[in-house]
């Protein structure tokens, strides 16, 4: 992947990126890592821009949004931190081994972080990489990022293989949490069924994991 950044008067950096295994243009607004804008490698630079300006409204306003709620969060103390990360360190090894053992993944080590750019990992060795905020998601969303990091065991991209994977093992996972009485299961499961995307189960709780944010 290569790519350059830009500089906008009003959004400030922008960072173009260029992916051969990218098929469409797409804006991602994060929170931490600001603004990006992915491209097929072959589109010019120029042609990243130019769909930037044509969606600059939604990219204001998803930039409003994330400043409201970053606003509003509350950093926790060092000593809750610290009891966070001990709850980590014994709970999340624990769930990744169990739903690796229903799935069928093998992995080889884990390991705690503590970092703001991202939920996981999952390295080419078949290390994952988990962050302690997993711990402040509800359930159903906490096994969704443990179970897509294990999803990249088999597939390291996100092409349609990756996806049929993610969607089949958590729908499952859903399933389950339905009958358990889950009622954040059964409130994604609603959207989900509403859902045109391609992959409704990924796209929602991709969609829903975004009112929260790694600490």
């Amino acid at each position: 992947m290569t790519g350059k950044t830009i500089t906008d008067p009003q959004l400030g950096d922008i960072v173009l990126r260029k992916s051969r295994r990218c098929r469409r243009l797409s804006i991602r607004v994060h929170p931490v890592n600001g603004i990006s804008v992915t491209m097929p490698y072959v589109v010019p630079y120029a042609v990243g821009i130019a769909f930037l300006q044509s969606k600059r409204d939604w990219v204001i306003s998803s930039v409003a949004r994330n400043q409201e709620k970053l606003a509003k969060t509350v950093r926790p103390a060092p000593e809750e931190i610290d009891s966070l990360r001990t709850r980590a360190k014994t709970e999340l090894p624990r769930r990744l081994e169990e739903l690796a053992a229903r799935y069928g993944f093998i992995y080889n080590k884990v390991t705690i972080k503590h970092n703001a750019t991202n939920w996981g990992s999952c390295s080419s060795k078949g290390n994952i990489n988990l962050n302690l905020s997993i711990m402040m998601l509800p359930e159903i969303l906490r096994d969704y990022v443990l179970l897509h990091e294990l999803c990249h065991l088999r597939h390291h991209d996100h092409g349609p293989a990756f996806h049929l994977l993610l969607e089949h093992v958590c729908t499952d996972r859903l399933l389950e949490a339905i009958g358990q009485g889950d009622k954040d299961a059964v409130m994604l499961s609603r959207k989900i069924a509403c859902s045109k995307a391609r992959y409704p189960v990924d796209h929602v709780l991709t969609k829903e994991i975004r009112n929260y944010r790694t600490m």
